[in-house]
């Protein structure tokens, strides 16, 4: 069965919905159980697994808050998604290793979402534009 364009974004917005709540236990259920997560240029690299992934949840909700994500485009592929967003909050620890000081923050993101058949997020890429970041915090 493939997974409707509906039912995809439906995943999708829980997940944001759930990041932008810091909200790790709802993230969590979004993915399957041997998720691949996968943050482009992360220190510690892909994990693989839930309890992986929530090490990189938890660290994030530390260094980042008052996050909103705004989707700007989506396309879809057979049990795929692209999706290009942009994220706007607060910098409050030190997201990639700079420090925060509370700042305003605000980036753009790549995710490539592949998803179970039963519509779990199998696989998670993210890549983050890491020389805006570095402009607004450094």
């Amino acid at each position: 069965m493939t997974l409707t364009r509906a039912q995809m974004d439906q995943m999708i917005d829980a997940h944001f919905g759930y990041e932008m709540r810091d909200d790790v236990e709802g993230v969590l259920a979004t993915l399957a159980p041997d998720v691949v997560h996968d943050v482009v240029g992360w220190p510690a690299g892909p994990s693989n697994g839930r309890a992986a992934a929530r090490a990189f949840y938890e660290s994030l909700f530390a260094d980042l808050s008052d996050g909103q994500v705004e989707s700007r485009r989506r396309l879809y592929g057979d049990g795929f998604v692209v999706d290009e967003s942009f994220w706007r909050g607060r910098a409050v620890g030190r997201p990639f290793g700079l420090d925060g000081r509370g700042r305003p923050l605000e980036f753009r993101l790549l995710h490539v979402l592949e998803f179970t058949e039963a519509g779990a997020i199998a696989r998670e890429n993210v890549w983050v534009d890491l020389a805006a970041i570095f402009a607004q915090l450094a």
